[in-house]
């Protein structure tokens, strides 16, 4: 038997022991994590090693903001690329970074947009590389047509994503090559999408009750809305749009909604009024395709009663009353009017008038710019245009829109006297005696555009009136100059006429000719009584030929 001394003492020095591994360990442990993040950790070249997560964050945010111009450099399918990259979507996310790092990880976290990403990659693969073929199916009116899959060459977007993750941190390249797939949808899957949802969708109208009111989706507005769409793998899944859905119902739709009306500034009694505009009750169109793929009835033999419900929801109108009181639209503050001949039958007429509408009552805000023929879109038939004569190549011929230029040098000319920031106008090639002389602009879309900027603190409104032989553009807003004002400089390299002779026919118009010159004018401001701005506007107007239409 043991002496029982002799125990005691064994175990006093294994205590012993014991409390040296642990205060050994624990100086170890306290020495690596004096802080959240261990010792000796690097990352982007700085070391995080014993800083709380606040200190690591704001010691990285630094590097990780000058890392972020480094190219993220790509061999995609052998060729090699360099990206900026935010055009590709690839970020590295700090906080998530040091949340590795006190997990004693050193890689970064590399956040990419995926969609973002495999566009642009797929920008540069060469035509034909892409062999894999995706599944679809597309409707020709009512009738479902498959585009069946095959196996073949393409992008793996997501192990190009994590070679990305792991090279661009190190400045190193990644390597992406095209890889052999195969859709997940196959022909077989195809041909059962056809007879399981395509083709039922479409056999009758669908009742939508949206609230006491209801309307019915005739079949081809279903199979607009009713889209096929194939993802990354080739897996194919039938999607209801519900944006293409309301457009191929518009008319149906509009039985039971109610379209939002933003409110307006009107001159009522020669002064700025604001009009209230009104909320509106719109089908929530996202929750109504999700609904109609997921209706039973949806899916039933023709001749069985199909419907769904809609929820209505409450949108607020675009513009409120508040928003334009904001804006401090109060006073006339410039006026300009151009006159026409032809009364307003012919097409050059009608032109002048149909933009004139559509411009009136826009509004500009502070620091924004307008652009013409962004607000008025194309000037074709569709929108109501008909042939008027405009210069085309420095000749009068027949064009859509002719008539346009007048009301942009009228706006133009409305904006630079109310002392606004001119963005971009180009008088005509020849000078007109019905516009003044350098301060007028041309305009032809989508070429050539008139915009001006709104430098003031307060909004300007567009005011238009028409009359038989005029156009006038008021502009309204919180006077901030006191005057503005032209001075004109000589005319001068004044050239003749020549006569040119054209064969005679459709394109031909006849001209009596005009001497070209140039000229300089000086745009004069004038605030609390003192000249703020003098700005040189110089054209060179060539001379308008004599042409003569002959056989």
């Amino acid at each position: 038997m043991d002496d029982p001394g002799s125990f005691d003492v064994r175990r006093a020095v294994l205590v012993a022991v014991l409390a040296t591994i642990v205060l050994v360990v624990a100086g170890a442990v306290a020495y690596r994590m004096n802080g959240d993040v261990p010792r000796d950790l690097r990352m982007f070249g700085v070391d995080l090693g014993g800083l709380s997560r606040g200190e690591a964050e704001e010691a990285l945010r630094g590097p990780v903001a000058e890392h972020a111009a480094t190219p993220v450099r790509v061999r995609l399918d052998g060729r090699r690329l360099s990206f900026r990259p935010d055009v590709l979507g690839v970020a590295v996310d700090v906080a998530l970074s040091v949340g590795r790092a006190i997990r004693g990880q050193a890689r970064p976290v590399v956040r990419v947009d995926k969609a973002r990403f495999g566009a642009e990659l797929r920008r540069y693969l060469a035509a034909g590389r892409v062999t894999m073929r995706k599944p679809g199916i597309t409707f020709f009116g009512l009738v479902p047509r498959p585009s069946y899959p095959a196996a073949g060459l393409d992008l793996d977007l997501d192990l190009a994503v994590r070679a990305v993750r792991e090279a661009w941190p190190r400045g190193a390249e990644a390597d992406v090559p095209l890889v052999r797939r195969t859709p997940e949808t196959t022909a077989a899957g195809v041909d059962e999408l056809i007879a399981r949802v395509a083709r039922p969708a479409v056999t009758t109208p669908m009742t939508v009750r949206a609230g006491q009111r209801t309307f019915r989706l005739p079949p081809a507005a279903i199979a607009r809305g009713l889209v096929f769409r194939a993802d990354e793998a080739g897996r194919l899944t039938p999607v209801f749009d519900g944006f293409r859905l309301r457009a191929a119902a518009r008319r149906q739709f509009a039985t039971v909604e109610t379209a939002p009306r933003p409110a307006r500034i009107r001159i009522i009694g020669g002064r700025p009024r604001i009009v209230a505009g009104a909320d509106g009750e719109l089908v929530d169109v996202g929750r109504l395709g999700a609904d109609l793929l997921r209706a039973p009835h949806l899916l039933q033999a023709p001749g069985r009663r199909r419907e769904v419900r809609a929820v209505l929801c409450r949108v607020p109108a675009p513009v409120t009353g508040r928003d334009l009181a904001g804006l401090g639209i109060r006073e006339r503050v410039s006026t300009f009017t151009t006159y026409f001949t032809g009364g307003r039958g012919t097409p050059r007429s009608r032109h002048i008038i149909t933009i004139a509408r559509a411009v009136d009552g826009a509004i500009v805000r502070p620091g924004a710019t307008f652009s013409l023929n962004a607000h008025t879109g194309a000037r074709n038939h569709a929108a109501g245009y008909r042939e008027a004569p405009v210069i085309v190549g420095g000749r009068l011929e027949p064009g859509v829109g002719g008539g346009a230029s007048q009301f942009t040098t009228t706006l133009f000319n409305a904006a630079y006297y109310a002392g606004l920031e001119d963005v971009e106008h180009k008088p005509h090639s020849f000078y007109f005696a019905r516009y003044p002389a350098v301060i007028e602009s041309t305009i032809f879309y989508p070429s050539l555009d008139l915009k001006f900027r709104d430098n003031t603190p307060y909004g300007i409104l567009i005011d238009t009136a028409t009359t038989g032989r005029s156009v006038t553009v008021t502009l309204w807003s919180t006077r901030v100059f006191d005057r503005v004002t032209t001075e004109y400089g000589p005319r001068r390299h004044r050239t003749a006429a020549p006569t040119v002779r054209r064969r005679a026919g459709p394109r031909c118009l006849t001209s009596s000719g005009l001497p070209g010159f140039t000229q300089d004018a000086w745009r004069v401001i004038r605030k609390d009584g003192r000249e703020v701005e003098r700005r040189k506007f110089t054209w060179r107007y060539d001379p308008e030929p004599r042409f003569v239409c002959a056989a």
